[in-house]
């Protein structure tokens, strides 16, 4: 679908011209710039959510022109049903970025907005980018700003945690790039990305390109074993490089997996679906554990986001409807919940200055508000039923358990050890007895402390209640990702919604004939 209005352009650029104003003007201005760039940037998004055709998987939103003739390179967007909801869900964080750093970022004010806005115009990019050059340019274009933002606005240990995110990026992007040039060659001298998920390749190509492409976005996820730089960038970067971090750069490696590795290389990513299932399960247990050992409210919240974003491709190597969708949903919700969770970090450490949770203990009394936020997002983050992470972790379990019982059960472990950090975590931050030295400095959140987290509440409950509307948009796009990677039973991409997990057994037939014999002759079954 096309329209004659430049939506995707409009959402790109408009925070790179408010990135290149703030350096214009002092530093109260620049944050009113930034605030107001992504607030502009979030309503014009909103009409893409009514604009959208659920019942198409076409790319819609669609801006094609030619960029460089030779060789073929076109400034090229569009949106699906996948990429719909990664974008809105940007628009939606990026203001809340900027109110939580309102008084927390003192020094290089201009700059670190601007940072963030760049930030924002790369991250649009990539979802939308339908022309491979064009993808990496965006790709490549967030590596810088997040790298100062964490070296320049981080903690103590700011230049070793940001040089190994750049070191283990970096060495990953350098290998897509080849994957990229190789398919340009494979593909008909094309870097259209529609097209080349289109093309065929030989089995021994795809076997060579998933790993180039495993290289890059498991990197992004992050997958177990190439997590390491994660707790430290998390640990260091300040507050909205953190939810940066955890709620959209972390979902380009899953996009990219489901965007680029299942269409395009089918036969290898069925091959490699057993080592993707081990390597999920393992982070998702791994994560888990590591989490429940931490002294530090961030370590936490970032091997909690390993072990979430284990389900992410868990469920994206199941192609079937409920595996994929679910892994999409939980895309979108772990940026949600894990954003409001170290947002609520940011807001504590204003306060005491420590992320330690022996130092932020017994804060339902002093910061009764600070407390029910800090409850309900860890709540959602155990996946409660009625919040929106329980929508996509069981849509994703269901999916598990029609390829493997076994690795349901295993991952379902993930779920049990989530509630113990998470609720070991919640009983000693807001039910414990806080240090008397501490409570002068224990005040409740304020009205812009309120404004930035009060929207990822009402997100929380309104997925978990009313989760159809991102379903029913992405489900076509899926569907046709499904019937790629499984062209042998195309039936399977439409039919596999229906499929009864709990099919019934002899025993379930035979009393079901004997209540309706029993109906027929009119006695009591």
């Amino acid at each position: 679908m096309t329209h004659s209005f430049p939506w995707l352009t409009a959402l790109i650029c408009l925070p790179l011209i408010g990135a290149a104003a703030v350096f214009f003007v002092k530093d109260s201005s620049a944050r009113l710039i930034a605030l107001a760039a992504t607030v502009v940037d979030l309503l014009i998004s909103l009409p893409l959510w009514w604009l959208f055709d659920a019942s198409s998987s076409h790319m819609q939103f669609m801006e094609s022109a030619l960029w460089i003739s030779s060789p073929s390179i076109h400034y090229r967007l569009g949106l699906d049903g996948i990429s719909l909801p990664l974008v809105l869900m940007t628009t939606v964080l990026m203001p809340l970025c900027v109110l939580i750093s309102w008084h927390s970022i003192e020094s290089r004010v201009q700059s670190f907005m601007a940072m963030l806005l760049i930030m924002e115009g790369a991250m649009i990019g990539v979802f939308a980018a339908l022309d491979f050059v064009l993808f990496y340019v965006f790709w490549e274009a967030m590596l810088i700003p997040m790298y100062l933002l964490i070296g320049v606005w981080g903690g103590s240990n700011r230049l070793y945690a940001a040089m190994k995110f750049f070191l283990y990026t970096l060495t990953g992007s350098v290998l897509l790039l080849v994957a990229i040039l190789v398919l340009y060659f494979q593909g008909g001298h094309t870097f259209d990305i529609l097209q080349l998920s289109q093309a065929t390749y030989s089995k021994s190509l795809q076997f060579w390109l998933f790993l180039a492409f495993f290289a890059a976005f498991a990197v992004k996820v992050p997958m177990f074993p190439l997590h390491t730089w994660l707790p430290d960038a998390h640990v260091e970067a300040p507050t909205a490089g953190s939810v940066i971090l955890a709620s959209v750069l972390l979902k380009m490696g899953a996009y990219g997996f489901v965007r680029f590795s299942l269409p395009m290389l089918p036969d290898a990513s069925q091959s490699f679906t057993p080592l993707m299932v081990v390597l999920s399960i393992i982070a998702v247990i791994y994560g888990a554990y590591m989490a429940l050992a931490q002294a530090d409210l961030k370590k936490l919240i970032a091997y909690s986001s390993v072990s979430h974003m284990g389900f992410v491709t868990l469920g994206l190597f199941m192609f079937n409807i409920q595996g994929i969708e679910g892994a999409v949903m939980q895309m979108v919700n772990h940026g949600i919940t894990t954003g409001g969770l170290f947002l609520c970090v940011g807001v504590i450490y204003e306060r005491t200055h420590s992320r330690r949770i022996a130092d932020n203990i017994g804060l339902t009394k002093p910061m009764p508000r600070y407390a029910t936020f800090l409850v309900i997002f860890a709540l959602s983050s155990l996946g409660l039923p009625g919040t929106n992470s329980f929508v996509g972790e069981f849509m994703v379990l269901i999916g598990t358990f029609l390829w493997s019982k076994i690795a349901t059960a295993l991952a379902s472990l993930g779920i049990i050890l989530a509630a113990a950090y998470l609720l070991w975590m919640v009983q000693r931050v807001a039910f414990g007895v806080p240090a008397p030295h501490m409570l002068p400095k224990l005040r409740d959140v304020d009205m812009r402390e309120m404004v930035t987290l009060v929207p990822l509440v009402v997100l929380i409950f309104a997925i978990g209640l009313f989760p159809n509307p991102i379903l029913t948009r992405m489900h076509p796009s899926v569907e046709k990702v499904i019937a790629r990677v499984l062209p042998q039973a195309p039936e399977q991409a439409s039919t596999v919604s229906q499929i009864d997990p709990f099919p019934p057994t002899v025993e379930d037939v035979a009393l079901t004939a004997d209540v309706t014999s029993a109906e027929a002759e009119g006695r009591q079954p």
